[in-house]
């Protein structure tokens, strides 16, 4: 089951049928534990459509946070952009570490959705997309929904200094989620593969995959030392960490266009801005 957040309220994707419903309380509406059970039952007495128009994030007032160093990949290029500054060390270490790397991401404010314009920072030189699987919790910690993520990133901030992190991370169009919240009666498919694809000039500039059983760490845990000391009244959006990252001589450019695709969840697509 696919749902989709539009202009017009929201829509359902359920055995390649379409149905809609208006709601002015998303918040509410995605804040509901067994939300697969709950929409399965009431969506029968939706109205039927041809499918979801003008697609909106699936967001309104919830937090974003972010998980980091959750792959291989990820902790080896973070510890080749900071070996200089002298913290390529802390990255290993937490990549052992019980605790994982949880920092905050955006409000909704600073989200894009899909084929919004993200962008890079104007005092950074090198920058990457980086593509997440995201989970929808609710406000009881449960893992009710999946969505695609890009937690975009300056390099050169954060491999500066690590202190740096917040920087390099959060500013005005730094994430995007969508195109639609994937529910299932049973946990995502850990053989799920993600994908990035980065188009410059009508060309492909970087393509990569990983397959989520890649991933060091479990969902449950990176929720649990999440919630262990925040409280998300209208449940809140996690990225797990991302283990494509393009080689250490590629940034993006304004105007490049970013494909990010999770089996199951599908394709979110945006463009670069400055």
């Amino acid at each position: 089951m696919k749902l989709y957040k539009t202009n017009n309220g929201v829509c359902i994707e359920l055995n390649n049928k379409f149905f809609q419903k208006e709601t002015d309380n998303w918040d509410a509406f995605i804040n509901r534990t067994n939300l697969y059970d709950i929409l399965l039952n009431e969506v029968n007495n939706w109205e039927s459509c041809d499918g979801p128009s003008s697609i909106q994030a699936p967001i309104e007032n919830q937090e974003i946070w972010a998980s980091g160093v959750t792959y291989m990949r990820s902790r080896d290029a973070r510890m080749e952009e900071s070996k200089d500054a002298g913290g390529g060390t802390f990255y290993d270490r937490v990549y052992d570490a019980d605790r994982p790397e949880l920092f905050f991401k955006a409000t909704a404010a600073r989200t894009v959705g899909p084929n919004g314009t993200v962008r890079i920072r104007k005092d950074s030189k090198w920058n990457v997309p980086e593509p997440e699987l995201a989970l929808l919790l609710s406000s009881e910690g449960t893992i009710e929904g999946y969505t695609i993520g890009n937690d975009m990133s300056s390099r050169d901030i954060e491999g500066e200094n690590p202190l740096y992190l917040p920087q390099a991370k959060t500013y005005e169009a730094c994430a995007a989620l969508g195109p639609c919240i994937y529910l299932s009666k049973e946990p995502i498919d850990p053989a799920s593969l993600i994908t990035l694809e980065i188009f410059r000039n009508g060309a492909t500039a970087f393509k990569g995959e990983i397959p989520l059983s890649n991933m060091k760490r479990k969902l449950t845990d990176l929720v649990g030392y999440l919630f262990r000391e925040c409280n998300f009244p209208k449940g809140c959006f996690l990225m797990t960490g991302t283990g494509i990252i393009p080689p250490d001589e590629f940034t993006l450019h304004i105007g490049d266009e970013v494909h990010i695709t999770i089996d199951n969840i599908g394709t979110l697509v945006n463009t670069v801005g400055q």
